[in-house]
């Protein structure tokens, strides 16, 4: 694959070298992209703009025209813009190091009046058409023209009625986007940018800038992140998950990121695209519902978890779109997980010998006795517990006691008096980061497992309960109802991160050692080094 001086890259394009391709040049998202294409896994095909062009964008855009968007648009036998044959791109950020959903992502870019009916004649398909450009409307109005969240949010309510978004036809969908079009133009000013070139000119401005947002550097900051290292924007080929329930969009991990256990992770929604599973503001299903529906794409999953963990040695997080029955891949990372997953994760990973001795010694070395161990919570005078108020996913284990607080500035204010708190929101979003690194716990209405808030509060060591139904919060009056019983702002619950459970009160826990995984440890610190693991077969 070629590169330029000027730092823009290829994957998937048909070249056969890339000589000057790195993390650093071209972020890891990229990178491992690039990688991922070179062995034959199905990754859509896309240009890179280089991490060096955070602080330059106009530049960067300047090469994109010139020469990133002619090499893809020539790969996908497609033209942004063209109103018989469009091709529709996605926009993405990536750091050298992962930063998860702390930059902006825009899908479904080059969507405009003039090209709806060319994409309507190569899909066939009404419903995917409105549905796709309603999104387009509402994510660029959010990331680009800065208008809030709920604006759209709002109007969607109104137009399901608590209906699943998923059952609205195309008709429903085209008025939804009119009425997007109509709040867009009303709140930004202007209306709705109806050329594709300025679409995605705007959007690679956008997501450079995402790397200076609040919540980007408050991640750098907790993580240690240099502030000067960029980020890359990815341009590529959209595959859409919301073509009909033969497709679909998840987020997954090659093993269980909370405990370690092997066996794929799963969150998946048909008929819907990524950002609705990673977004937060969505509930998902786990990957059973994948596996019934879409057996085929299961398996193709199955064996890209495989191919994906021999790639890169590690555990993966990964996010893929099924479009029509057929699999492709995103992007996949290294997966956050927790310090007893750390442990279970590098022994099993020594023993498939996907890794060595020395690597596995490596990636346990800061762990002792009390990270190999796991909270239980203790009912006195019961011979049974207590059936609990509720249950969520559970996204991180463990077990949280604290006063419920509705937002960050209440968690703040009650942490710095001295209380533990439990952050409840209805959305699990990034944007709740700074008040995640003082809460003891997060319990979310919405979201899936894999969102990229709750992965932020598995990496952080925060209990986390996403896709809680039974949840009903009252913010004008600050109250909380779990079922039948209400709670107001500053009452303790307790989160059960094993079973999901959430308790009223304050309920005891206890630490558990796991004596097997301890026992495993302490022998791989004894072998020699160099020592190999034994492939299983």
């Amino acid at each position: 694959m070629k590169t330029s001086a000027r730092q823009g890259f290829l994957i998937g394009c048909g070249e056969a070298e890339h000589a000057d391709a790195s993390a650093a040049s071209m972020g890891s998202k990229a990178w491992n992209l690039l990688r991922m294409a070179n062995t034959g896994l199905r990754v859509p095909p896309a240009f890179v703009l280089g991490t060096q062009w955070t602080d330059h964008p106009d530049t960067g855009i300047e090469h994109a025209f010139a020469s990133g968007l002619p090499a893809l648009e020539q790969a996908v036998g497609r033209r942004l813009g063209n109103a018989a044959d469009p091709l529709i791109v996605s926009v993405r950020s990536g750091a050298a190091v992962s930063m998860p959903g702390m930059m902006e992502t825009l899908l479904n870019i080059g969507l405009s009046d003039r090209t709806l009916s060319g994409f309507l004649r190569q899909t066939g398909n009404p419903r995917l058409v409105w549905d796709a450009y309603r999104r387009l409307v509402a994510s660029y109005g959010e990331v680009v023209a800065g208008l809030p969240a709920g604006l759209f949010e709002g109007e969607l309510e109104r137009m399901t009625q608590e209906r699943d978004e998923r059952s609205l036809d195309f008709s429903e969908l085209r008025d939804l986007t009119h009425r997007f079009l109509d709040l867009y133009a009303a709140g930004a000013g202007r209306p709705f940018p109806q050329d594709p070139n300025e679409q995605l000119a705007e959007a690679v401005r956008a997501v450079f800038a995402s790397w200076n947002a609040d919540k980007a550097a408050t991640y750098r900051r907790l993580n240690n992140i240099a502030a000067d290292m960029g980020t890359a924007v990815t341009v590529q080929a959209m595959v859409f998950g919301n073509c009909g329930h033969g497709s679909g969009a998840g987020v997954g991990f090659t093993r269980n990121p909370a405990t370690g256990e092997p066996g794929l992770w799963v969150d998946f929604l048909s008929n819907a695209q990524g950002e609705d599973v990673v977004s937060g503001r969505r509930s998902a299903h786990g990957h059973e519902a994948l596996a019934q529906s879409l057996p085929a794409a299961w398996a193709d999953l199955q064996h890209a978890a495989g191919a994906l963990e021999s790639l890169f040695g590690d555990m993966q997080d990964f996010e893929f779109t099924v479009q029509d029955g057929v699999l492709h891949l995103l992007q996949s990372r290294t997966g956050k997980r927790t310090p007893r997953a750390a442990a279970r994760i590098a022994l099993d990973l020594l023993d498939e010998g996907v890794i060595d001795a020395d690597t596995a010694r490596h990636r346990t070395a800061e762990l002792d006795d009390s990270d190999l161990q796991t909270m239980r919570l203790v009912f006195k005078g019961h011979s049974e517990p207590p059936e609990p108020l509720a249950c969520g996913m559970s996204a991180s284990a463990g077990i949280a006691s604290g006063e419920i607080a509705f937002d960050g500035e209440r968690v703040a204010a009650r942490v710095k008096d001295g209380a533990r708190v439990i952050l409840v929101r209805s959305d699990a979003e990034t944007a709740d980061i700074g008040a995640l690194e003082h809460a003891a716990g997060l319990l979310t209405r919405n979201g899936a497992r894999t969102s990229h808030a709750a992965v932020v509060a598995r990496q952080l060591g925060k209990v986390c309960l996403v896709g809680c139904d039974a949840l009903r919060i009252d913010l004008e009056k600050r109250r909380l109802h779990i079922g039948e019983q209400r709670f107001v702002e500053g009452d303790a619950i307790t989160l059960d991160g094993n079973s999901g459970g959430i308790h009223a009160g304050t309920v005891r826990s206890e630490r558990v050692p796991d004596r097997p995984l301890m026992a495993r440890l302490q022998a791989l610190r004894g072998k020699p080094a160099k020592a190999q693991g034994k492939r299983k077969r």
